[in-house]
């Protein structure tokens, strides 16, 4: 049948899509390092919505649970939390099967066996199993516990959580291995029925030798770069040496990272103590390193990230400052006057009582002396500015000419960027008491919060032209800070 010459003669119509603008980070996103074995070291790192999740996993015992617990204690409810395994200790090798259906959970399944048998490799040596029966067993965990029995060398688990079997190895470090379960070509093969096969279970994972903190907290930061917050939360805490290496590694890594630490020591209550962590992560001016007393949780520290961390950037009035905020979940203390200027004079935050039947955090600092939240800020508005720009650029159908009207499309993006960042109260105007650069001297208001400079492009040097470089933009940025105390003087006459 006829249908006539294609329109395409005519009129030609062409779809070009823009590729998908590059996200900006998430600066909610907190990790908590925990040494419990239920996450091994070849996943490393997983995510949780709700405390729910980790309860699942963890129980309600855990470190990482009673961390979290505080984190998704606070209001607002902050959404995203990591949890990351430390080789705290050595691991032993692990092989964690496919999930079962729901069919091939009835016990059912399995009490018809009586010659069972499969073969796999731990620390180097053949395990064959044979004539294994479950005839007697009446839940998946007796048919685990069979399986246990053979091996002698390992232990096979039935992980109700996840519907699967899991088999570790009773030895540890680097000579602890193991391999996938294979059929031994008699009796009832159970390896594909256990899903321990190469076709089903997760790559075997081997045992690694005891590990540092700081080398634990490097391997994470490799996996996964959607953290900003870093806590620990084990039953033995982390040595005073072990702290400052990490806070050595957060303070240099290419990527903006946060670490928090909770202090229980009492020792950094004494005013004459100078080589108490506090005190030595003040001296070292660390900004990206903060630390928080506490007598009653080890864990404290993940409640004031929660609180940080529900800050909503791209809304309107959404920044905080932690000083007046709450921790639910955590003690507040009763400090002498003295004991509060000692914390404040060493850089340690605290939840603290007060004579009029509240309690607040005080006084939201980095060990440096900077306010959190500024960092926190300027962070969320450096990466919000990066991303703006490279996306003015990749999703540009045209080139970004190396002019002055290509580089007032580059600031046009920065204006905007800065304009959020007076929306959510980051920024504010106010007088600029530093040097200045472009029309801006040192005294200017700022009547926007913010100025930004672009020279002209005939202003390059040849050499910068040629390697199509944008001319150097300066932008200064007035921040709004925040009221933490309040003078008043009441004048009566009578």
């Amino acid at each position: 049948m006829a249908t006539g010459l294609n329109m395409n003669n005519v009129v030609q119509v062409s779809v070009n899509l823009s590729p998908t603008a590059a996200a900006t980070r998430n600066f909610g996103a907190l990790l908590l390092v925990g040494s419990s074995d239920i996450i091994d070291t070849g996943e490393r790192i997983r995510t949780y919505s709700d405390l729910d999740g980790v309860a699942s996993d963890f129980g309600t015992t855990a470190p990482e649970y009673l961390a979290a617990s505080l984190f998704f204690s606070q209001s607002p409810q902050p959404s995203l939390l990591y949890i990351g395994r430390w080789a705290q200790t050595a691991t032993s090798a692990i092989l964690k099967g496919g999930v079962l259906t729901a069919a091939q959970q009835l016990i059912s399944a399995w009490t018809s066996i009586t010659n069972g048998s499969m073969k796999i490799t731990i620390d180097g040596s053949d395990k064959t199993l044979t004539a294994l029966s479950f005839a007697a067993q009446t839940n998946l965990n007796g048919v685990a516990s069979v399986i246990t029995t053979a091996l002698s060398s390992a232990v096979c688990k039935w992980d109700a959580t996840n519907g699967r079997f899991v088999i570790e190895n009773t030895s540890t470090g680097t000579t602890s291995t193991i391999s996938f379960a294979t059929t031994t070509g008699s009796g009832t093969d159970i390896s594909s029925k256990l899903k321990l096969d190469s076709a089903s279970a997760s790559a075997p994972v081997a045992g690694i030798a005891a590990e540092t903190l700081v080398s634990c907290v490097t391997a994470l930061a490799d996996q996964s770069t959607d953290w900003y917050g870093l806590a620990v939360a084990t039953s033995t805490a982390p040595t005073d040496a072990a702290y400052l290496d990490v806070a050595a590694f957060i303070e240099g890594a290419a990527q903006s990272h946060l670490l928090g630490i909770t202090i229980t020591s009492t020792t950094v209550l004494d005013p004459t103590s100078t080589s108490d962590l506090a005190s030595v992560l003040k001296a070292a001016g660390y900004k990206r390193t903060f630390s928080q007393y506490s007598s009653s949780s080890p864990y404290a520290v993940a409640s004031l990230f929660a609180r940080a961390f529900t800050v909503d950037f791209t809304a309107n009035n959404t920044t905080i400052t932690l000083k007046f905020k709450q921790e639910p979940g955590v003690t507040a203390e009763f400090l002498t006057q003295t004991q509060a200027n000692t914390l404040d004079a060493k850089n340690v935050n605290y939840y603290v009582n007060y004579a009029n039947d509240t309690a607040i955090i005080q006084q939201g600092v980095m060990a440096s002396g900077v306010f959190f939240d500024e960092v926190h800020g300027t962070d969320w508005l450096q990466d919000y500015i990066q991303t703006a720009v490279y996306n003015l650029l990749y999703q540009s159908t045209t080139k970004i000419p190396q002019t002055d009207s290509g580089v007032h499309r580059i600031v046009n993006v920065i204006d905007a960027s800065l304009a959020q960042a007076v929306t959510n109260g980051l920024v504010a105007p106010g007088v600029w008491n530093a040097g200045g650069f472009g029309e801006l001297i040192e005294g200017d208001t700022l009547d926007t919060g913010y100025y930004i400079y672009a020279p002209k492009v005939s202003s390059q040097s040849q050499s910068e032209r040629e390697s199509r470089k944008a001319p150097t933009i300066q932008v200064a940025a007035k921040l709004a800070g925040a009221v933490h105390s309040v003078n008043v003087i009441l004048n009566v006459n009578r």
